[in-house]
């Protein structure tokens, strides 16, 4: 048995034609999506990225208990549990985040990793003397990019085409292994959105303003011009690596891999370009633009494939999903249930709702019908972080005010002693108020509901869900869901 689990970063699934909605031009993942179970109602769970992937890693929500960081060491991972059974595990990316503080002990889990330089702040290319920015730009622009970028001549040395790159030289070094797991992971289309010149080229982009490939995590105030075409050069940056896609999916091709290997292509979120006035993501309510995201799903032998699938999913189930076609023992206190029954038709589905979001922020709900976005009380309070590594982006967690941590068994799924670090409370003033859509007749997420009698109802899905998900009892006083 072999899987190889390829993830694009910010992938919008509302951008691709596997979706209905073809703006970027992704031929191979047509091509793959016509292999492959596709997934209509698949979500994230946590976000952004580092919470996202320890969801995949572990089949468990991080949300609850904490923002960005690390696999902890009380963490039962997949490449561990794989690694146990002797299913080799490797793992290919450009995702500078997993080299930085906050992101330790991911890749460190495969048997064994590659990681491509130069995405967006990665301490790559080095001058001393430093280096300018654009006399003139939008959005935003970083001097470590601006050196980075100026190893990028051709296409193909661009990071994210030679992560893919590298996934076809280890299938190609590895051709008739068995029983190995493959992670291919690439940073784009994550921003700065940065691509050659010829895949710009395919969107008929005229644009001839101030440079603008790095939209800032706020409210739109750019021009309708400049949003066109920071959506152009997304959808460009995503074709680029569509295109490298396609020639690991020749390699599939050429060793016959379909027919004893499980494919899973996903991303950990999506990424506002302009919808509801934002741009970028973390500070807002979790929109379908974010949340809703593609997963496609290549069983071995092709059982399905071209078939779409209604089940209610998030990425927390990959993890179980993996171990279940490989043989391994599943652990009891996943979040995540394994997707072979409704891949190979025998369970309509695994799940009733999906709970998804931000570590202090709104926490939100689905039926797969009906989305809930619950705010926090004015106060945003109380608001821990629970781990046994206080790191977080690019920093330790609890310098400020050490005398306030507390350290215990606070986690009831684990003995392992972790700290409590009080967090900032500040609400953030984009999910002040509690929102409810109808999926079914409102997707665009423009009409929020008016129906007491119906929020009633997904509250009480809601605290079943926490409870399920084995939440800090504090996150019911911060949504004000104590009585």
């Amino acid at each position: 048995m072999k899987t190889i689990v390829i993830l694009l970063d910010s992938l919008n699934r509302h951008m691709l034609d596997a979706y209905g909605q073809p703006f970027a031009k992704t031929p191979n993942i047509d091509r793959l999506a016509a292999k492959s179970v596709v997934f209509d109602n698949h979500w994230l769970g946590s976000a952004p990225c580092m919470p996202a992937r320890r969801d995949i890693m572990t089949g468990r929500l991080n949300f609850l208990e904490r923002p960005w960081g690390p696999i902890e060491p009380f963490d039962v991972t997949l490449p561990e549990l794989l690694r146990k059974d002797n299913v080799f595990t490797h793992i290919t990316t450009d995702h500078n985040h997993y080299f930085e503080t906050g992101g330790e002990n991911y890749c460190q889990a495969f048997n064994s990793w590659e990681f491509y330089r130069g995405q967006e702040f990665d301490p790559w290319v080095s001058r001393a003397a430093g280096t300018s920015l654009p006399e003139t730009f939008l959005g935003r622009a970083a001097a470590q990019y601006e050196l980075n970028r100026t190893r990028f001549a051709a296409a193909s040395d661009y990071s994210t085409p030679q992560t893919l790159a590298s996934a076809c030289r280890w299938l190609e070094d590895n051709e008739g292994a068995d029983n190995y797991f493959l992670m291919v992971e690439g940073f784009d289309p994550h921003e700065p959105f940065d691509c050659s010149q010829e895949f710009l080229d395919l969107y008929d982009d005229d644009y001839t303003g101030p440079r603008f490939d790095w939209p800032k995590y706020a409210k739109v105030t750019e021009s309708d011009e400049a949003m066109a075409h920071v959506r152009r050069r997304y959808a460009a940056t995503l074709t680029m690596a569509d295109h490298w896609l396609g020639k690991l999916l020749d390699v599939f091709d050429s060793q016959s891999l379909w027919e004893d290997t499980m494919v899973i292509f996903t991303t950990d979120h999506g990424h506002m370009l302009g919808e509801h006035g934002y741009a970028g993501k973390n500070y807002m309510h979790a929109y379908n633009e974010l949340a809703h995201i593609p997963l496609m799903i290549h069983v071995p032998g092709g059982h399905g494939a071209g078939t779409r699938c209604a089940a209610l999913t998030q990425n927390i189930d990959l993890m179980p999903t993996i171990l279940d076609y490989h043989g391994c023992a599943v652990p009891d206190n996943l979040h995540g249930k394994s997707l072979r029954g409704v891949l190979e038709g025998t369970m309509a589905s695994v799940r009733d709702t999906a709970l998804f979001g931000w570590f202090g922020s709104a926490v939100n709900l689905t039926d797969g019908h009906f989305t809930y976005f619950r705010a926090p009380v004015a106060s945003n309070e109380p608001l821990n972080m629970y781990g046994a590594i206080p790191t977080t982006l690019w920093r330790f967690i609890g310098r400020e005010n050490p005398s306030a941590i507390s350290m215990g068994r606070f986690l009831e799924y684990t003995d392992y002693p972790v700290y409590r670090i009080p967090m900032p409370k500040q609400r953030p003033e984009e999910v002040a108020e509690s929102l409810l859509f109808d999926l079914d007749t409102d997707y665009a997420q423009e009409h929020p509901l008016q129906s007491a009698e119906l929020e009633g109802k997904l509250v009480v899905q809601l605290r079943a869900a926490l409870a399920q998900h084995q939440s800090p009892q504090e996150q019911y006083a911060r949504l004000g869901l104590e009585d």
